[in-house]
């Protein structure tokens, strides 16, 4: 039986008309799946559902979403990253090797409640200093700068939903997080801001506010401002205080490809 399956123009053009078609007629298609996004069964027989093609250096996993979730897209991850999505398709949860330290970016999920509802939020701080691509650096941090130069908004105190900056989104796949995606150069295909080394777990509550709003909220702030805060009312707190002082940007995403 035909299944109904969405492959966009990218995935068919990566998997080739051979196999997308083998995938609309039902041959390579799965009935019942595990949704890469929101992790609950669908089944490609009853509702509409899409294709979603993981491509890392080497090798492509490829994935299936409910429709309402995850636009049929290819989605460019680090061979790690991959793996881990593998091991997560397959139910092999062994975990990998040990990776080095390399983020220059930490990222904390939280719930900011904002005019009386919760939006999920992601807290951007740097592990140091970041200086403007193609200067030495030295005292000063350009990293509000930067961001605001890219359509991050200023702000003073947590009281509104921040604008959506377009063009940029959040990657929640799996059920986990596992980018946060920018324009490309000259309007191509989204590249990764921020990605994670390993997919990063979230919340049930997390999930369901931004399955709900569709979109996510990200504040950044410059290193020494946040902190790793082990309870949202803390966190809470410290980006207030991040807001009052100045050093704080924030903007809204949607969920990528949506």
């Amino acid at each position: 039986m035909p299944r109904m399956l969405d492959v966009s123009d990218d995935v068919r053009a990566e998997i080739g008309d051979e196999e997308a078609d083998r995938l609309l007629a039902g041959d390579n298609a799965p009935g019942s799946y595990d949704c890469t996004s929101c992790r609950t069964q669908g089944d490609s027989e009853q509702e509409r559902t899409s294709t979603v093609l993981f491509i890392g250096e080497e090798t492509a996993v490829l994935a299936f979403a409910h429709a309402g979730c995850l636009p049929s897209q290819v989605v460019q991850v680090t061979e790690e990253q991959l793996q881990g999505a593998a091991r997560s398709i397959t139910g092999d949860e062994r975990p990998a090797e040990a990776l080095p330290e390399q983020a220059v970016l930490g990222v904390t999920s939280g719930l900011v409640l904002l005019g009386g509802e919760l939006h999920p939020a992601l807290v951007v701080e740097p592990t140091g200093r970041i200086a403007r691509p193609g200067t030495a650096g030295g005292a000063g941090d350009d990293f509000l700068p930067l961001l605001i130069e890219q359509g991050f908004m200023p702000v003073s105190q947590l009281t509104e939903v921040p604008p959506v900056l377009h063009g940029w989104s959040v990657l929640l796949a799996m059920g986990q997080l596992h980018a946060v995606l920018q324009p490309g150069a000259g309007g191509g295909s989204p590249v990764a801001w921020w990605q994670a080394h390993q997919p990063l777990q979230v919340t049930d509550s997390w999930r369901a506010a931004a399955n709900k709003h569709q979109q996510v909220l990200l504040f950044a702030a410059p290193v020494g401002s946040i902190g790793r805060q082990p309870r949202e009312d803390l966190l809470r707190d410290a980006l207030d205080k991040a807001a009052a002082s100045g050093r704080l940007v924030a903007s809204a995403m949607p969920l990528a490809g949506t």
